[in-house]
């Protein structure tokens, strides 16, 4: 008598691609991490460094709280500019990157040679880029911002325009409307909700990110955090820190209540 089938959820091959697959990953990780050339000496005294750090860093200094008020005010003036900034340059190359508006093959590998340049640089890289352009402070800041936030809002702006319904500009377009008209009454009611969604997520991440720009001379909190670690004020270092988190931890709760919104 012959045995019932055996129903099996990957076949045999499957299974030997899936386990050779797996060790070729441990494989690449295990030469990944023996080039680093880890300092194990230096991982086992890391406890006893935390603790001193800690030591030197508390308490915090509350006195030099009303001297970073002036630069966190500077930091978020940097993210919200350079979110504002990004915003009005993405919308054209996002028209540009999605397939279903780009005037041409031309224009469409345009809008999107753009969004990827522009989202594969360090945001540190292009503040570096913009202070030797600009010269140090937030102006170069707010650019470095702004550049590099273009390829996150660009490429998600031309995605929302890929999955609008095609018949409201159509009808438009019936209706004697020129690509303006399209444009205007077609495509933005259609992807505003996109757009401040993505604003406000981008404007998010821009908070955070606009914090260590000083450290390259591009204005904001960072350049006082740099300033008290180069002297080795670790109590005023941590009431930066403090503010700093303070500050994400409201960017976070509007940018939430502002999503939770538009849904």
């Amino acid at each position: 008598m012959s045995e019932p089938p055996h129903w099996e959820y990957r076949t045999r091959r499957q299974r030997l691609a899936r386990f050779v697959g797996l060790l070729l990953t441990l494989v690449v990780f295990a030469w990944a991490w023996q080039t680093l050339e880890v300092r194990y000496d230096f991982v086992r005294s890391a406890p006893a460094e935390v603790e001193d750090l800690l030591v030197r860093m508390y308490p915090p200094d509350a006195a030099y709280s009303y001297e970073i008020v002036g630069p966190m005010i500077e930091t978020v003036n940097i993210a919200v500019l350079g979110t504002g900034l990004s915003v009005v340059l993405s919308v054209p190359i996002a028209y540009l990157a999605a397939e279903n508006t780009s005037p041409n093959r031309l224009t469409y590998l345009l809008g999107k040679f753009v969004v990827t340049a522009t989202r594969s640089v360090s945001v540190i890289i292009w503040a570096l880029l913009f202070v030797v352009i600009f010269g140090p402070g937030p102006l170069a800041g707010v650019v470095a911002i702004a550049v590099r936030s273009i390829g996150f809002i660009g490429k998600l702006l031309a995605e929302a325009i890929e999955e609008i319904q095609p018949r409201q500009p159509e009808a438009i377009r019936a209706t004697g409307g020129n690509a303006v008209d399209v444009m205007v009454y077609g495509i933005v009611p259609q992807i505003t909700p996109a757009v401040v969604g993505i604003t406000t997520h981008r404007w998010d991440i821009n908070v955070r990110s606009s914090t260590v720009l000083g450290f390259v001379g591009a204005g904001g909190i960072g350049t006082e955090l740099f300033a008290v670690l180069d002297f080795f004020r670790w109590d005023a270092a941590l009431t930066i820190l403090i503010a700093i988190l303070v500050v994400v931890l409201v960017s976070e709760g509007i940018s939430a209540v502002i999503r939770g919104k538009i849904r």
